[in-house]
Formats: C-alpha cells, structure tokens, sequence
C-alpha cells in the first residue's frame, strides 16, 4: 500500500541516478504522462504496492524493476495475471478500487500519478490502458488453447519482446511465479525449461537469466 511505503525512500522525478537504475538496459523509460505531478517510490522484494479490494487513487508506472498482479482463489490458491517491467503503466480500475493484488518481484521504483489525466494527456492514458488490455487478451490466448510446452515458449518471446529484444531475457521472478502466472505447477515449468535447454533451444546463464540460443525453434513452439 502507498500508505506503507513510508518506510522506503520516495523520490520526486528525476532523482534517480543511473547507478540505481537496476534491472533496465535501455535506462530509464520515458514517463508516460509527463505533464501530470508525480514521484518515484521504492519497494523491496515482496512488498505490496496496493491490495485488492483497496481504494484505486492513482495510476502506476514502473521505473526499474518488475511487478506482479495476482488475486487469491476462493481455495488459497494464487493466480498471477500479469507481470509489468519497466516502462509499462498498471492500476488501471473503472469501478476505483482494485480487484488485484500488485507486488514488487524484486527490488523495484514505481512512478506513482495521483492525479487522474487532464486535457493535454488523456490520450497517453487511453494508449498505455489499450497496451495492458491487449496483453490481457493474449494471455487468455495463451492460457485457453496452448499446451505447457508452447505456454513456456510464449512467455519467453512476450519476456524477450518486453525487454527490448535481447537474447538475454532477466526473469527475476521465481519459477512458482511462472506456474501461477501460466496455470502450471512449477515442477512443469522446470521441466519445459530444461527440455528447451536440452534440444539448445535455450542456456540457461544463471538462476534469473535464460539467454536465447536458437529463436526461430522457439517461435516454431507457438506456432
């Protein structure tokens, strides 16, 4: 919650040197509503930016970092049904509260708008809303009609795109995180990774770093 978030350093904009600017390797992304007032606020691994259920007070923009938006299931179980990297905007609701859960993955800066959208930046609004609402859609895609296998492989290519297209995709969430996010448990998300290391489809750098190899077999998943 931002009410919470007083224990960690807020920021107004352009504060950030590039020495803090984790996780983005094309610097910091252009703010999407540059003419509205509004500060940059750091979260640690885990911590909740807004519950669901609360109040919406204001429009999110990721600085450096990811986030994950997920909802509890009537039986516990958690289902993740996104995840935004840097430059992207979330906390998008029509009813002003929020029916999700939004967490910081890892060490992460948010831009928070608490003003809503005025004249001269409705359209940005509308055109970063319409971008989250597309990505909804193609996750449902994925989700209804694609086996485990072209699943993972599409969540690398949507991770790559995201990331600017290099080889190398950062996923610094966990492999659990990946399961909820594409309805698998993770012992199967382990094994699809490791099957695509197996044919050299991908290699695996580090726990949080999975470097392309071959793109053309891996796209050939999704099709």
């Amino acid at each position: 919650m931002l009410a919470q978030a007083a224990t960690n350093s807020t920021f107004p904009v352009g504060a950030l040197s590039g020495a803090n600017r984790v996780g983005v390797s094309r610097g910091a992304p252009a703010s999407f509503s540059p003419d509205q007032p509004h500060q940059v606020v750091f979260y640690d691994g885990n911590q909740e930016i807004y519950a669901q259920g609360e109040r919406a007070k204001a429009l999110y923009q990721v600085e450096f970092g990811m986030v994950r938006l997920y909802r509890l299931l009537a039986d516990g179980r958690r289902q993740i049904s996104a995840f935004h990297v840097a430059g992207e905007v979330f906390g998008f609701e029509m009813d002003g509260q929020h029916h999700f859960f939004a967490e910081a993955v890892g060490r992460v800066g948010i831009r928070v708008f608490r003003q809503p959208a005025n004249d001269a930046n409705w359209r940005q609004t509308l055109t970063a809303a319409l971008a989250a609402l597309v990505r909804a859609q193609e996750h449902m895609l994925v989700i209804g009609r694609q086996n485990a296998a072209e699943r993972v492989a599409a969540f690398l290519i949507d991770m790559q795109e995201r990331q600017g297209g290099d080889r190398h995709i950062e996923l610094p969430m966990s492999r659990n995180d990946i399961g909820d996010y594409l309805g698998l448990t993770i012992e199967t998300v382990s094994r699809m990774l490791s099957k695509l290391k197996a044919n050299g489809v991908i290699r695996l750098t580090n726990a949080r770093t999975i470097e392309v190899v071959d793109e053309a077999a891996l796209e050939a998943l999704c099709e």
